[in-house]
């Protein structure tokens, strides 16, 4: 596990990344929420509706000619998935992408859709995990890790980099926690420019594996039958990268938990009341910031990043007409 500075992504590889990838995604706007010096970041208006394409574009951007020619080997349980098939896609590159079980129907159609070769396995991150290993030792495939990874990293961190240049005086930004691959590469960007910046993670509370490591100071690993109920489908990773653990421990102020019907609500608010469609992954951010003031000790304007927005039809009907679970 790294264990000083020298492993952190610098500012210059962040500011690198931003140049590499412009041509590929979307510079989303800053949108305001109905409430005083409160603003989302909504990733989901990228191509393939969530910040991954940030790290994906980076990640094979890099590649050798050689490493293009025989192809990329992902595992994710969706938004990292249709990115690296969307980015793949793009550049002609072959990918094939490793995907759980129960991930959502909709994210499993668009990455086939992208034109990668997709492998189902257990809902477990391990499955994934070791299925993706197998993969690219056996047909020579380079892996494009969905978090544990410097170039990874470095594109989620352009997201930090737009918050800075569009409101110079954020005090405090909101951001969903799974793997950590976001909140490292937002943190790294934000806090080597102004160390004085909050910037807070946010999970469900039943997969709140990064808050509890946070606190006590070492890393904890969630069951995949714990993490597997919360309807954030794209924050059941059960445990932060070792790489996303070394920057959350150097950069991040606090990690904070919501409620399943917070998280739901938010959905639903989000939609109503901006017009922007947030999956419940994406709606952890708001949830915090509309339930949770006091947890947060912000200061200044409020940024929430709205990560991703892919969710099936069906369960946006659902968080639009349902209760609250």
């Amino acid at each position: 596990m790294p264990n000083d500075t020298t492993s952190l992504v610098t500012l210059d590889t962040i500011r690198t990344a931003h140049t590499r990838i412009r041509p590929h995604v979307v510079r989303t706007p800053l949108v305001p929420f109905p409430l005083e010096d409160f603003w989302l970041k909504p990733e989901s208006l990228q191509p393939t509706g969530a910040f991954k394409l940030r790290g994906a574009f980076n990640a094979m951007l890099s590649l050798t000619p050689e490493e293009c020619a025989r192809g990329v080997v992902a595992h994710s349980s969706g938004n990292h998935a249709q990115a690296v098939a969307y980015a793949a896609q793009q550049l002609g590159i072959p990918a094939v992408i490793v995907m759980p079980d129960n991930a959502p129907q909709m994210k499993l159609a668009m990455t086939r859709a992208f034109g990668a070769d997709v492998v189902i396995v257990g809902p477990a991150s391990e499955d994934r995990t070791r299925k993706a290993e197998a993969l690219a030792a056996e047909r020579g495939l380079t892996p494009i890790p969905p978090y544990d990874d410097a170039r990874i990293i470095a594109g989620a961190g352009t997201v930090g980099l737009e918050i800075l240049e569009d409101l110079p005086d954020v005090g405090t930004v909101l951001v969903p926690v799974s793997g950590g691959g976001l909140i490292s590469g937002v943190a790294a960007a934000l806090k080597q420019q102004r160390p004085e910046i909050r910037v807070i993670g946010v999970e469900p509370e039943a997969a709140a594996d990064a808050r509890d490591s946070l606190r006590s100071g070492q890393l904890v690993t969630y069951a995949a039958e714990q993490v597997g109920q919360t309807l954030a489908d794209g924050l059941r990773v059960q445990q932060l990268g070792e790489l996303n653990w070394a920057h959350v421990k150097a950069f991040v102020d606090d990690i904070i938990t919501v409620s399943e019907g917070e998280l739901r609500r938010a959905a639903r608010d989000a939609t109503l009341r901006t017009r922007l469609v947030t999956e419940p992954s994406g709606a952890v951010t708001i949830a915090a910031a509309l339930y949770h003031r006091g947890e947060l000790s912000a200061t200044g304007p409020l940024v929430a990043i709205l990560s991703g927005g892919n969710l099936d039809p069906s369960l946006l009907v659902d968080l639009l007409t349902g209760g609250d679970a």
